[in-house]
């Protein structure tokens, strides 16, 4: 359970670092007085490869719990694969999902105060 806990909390605790940096960038670039379209589509183009390099870091160390097969590895290859999907998931909905969301719930071509 405890494991369990701890993968649910990295995995959450990425998706919402890469939403953070996808959404504070839109929101620069608005209160800069660029348009929300225009704000929408720059900040995710720009903010690919941090969100892209945000989640390949955290994939990437856990491929060797993935591929293990010593003592152990019948709980750590499971939980790797889950963190993996997960972070391959929440990368996917940052880059595609949470643009289109954005232009729904913001004010329509008002200046950002923040």
């Amino acid at each position: 359970m405890a494991t369990a806990a701890m993968v649910f909390t990295a995995v959450f605790g990425v998706a919402v670092q890469n939403g953070v940096v996808m959404v504070s960038y839109i929101n620069q670039l608005r209160q800069q007085g660029t348009s929300m379209a225009d704000a929408v589509r720059i900040g995710a183009e720009h903010r690919l490869r941090p969100v892209l390099m945000t989640a390949l870091t955290a994939v990437l160390g856990l491929i060797p719990l993935l591929l293990a097969d010593g003592i152990g590895s019948n709980v750590q290859r499971p939980l790797a694969a889950v963190v993996i999907g997960g972070l391959m998931t929440s990368t996917l909905l940052t880059l595609i999902v949470l643009p289109s969301v954005y232009r729904w719930f913001a004010e329509p071509d008002t200046p950002v105060h923040l």
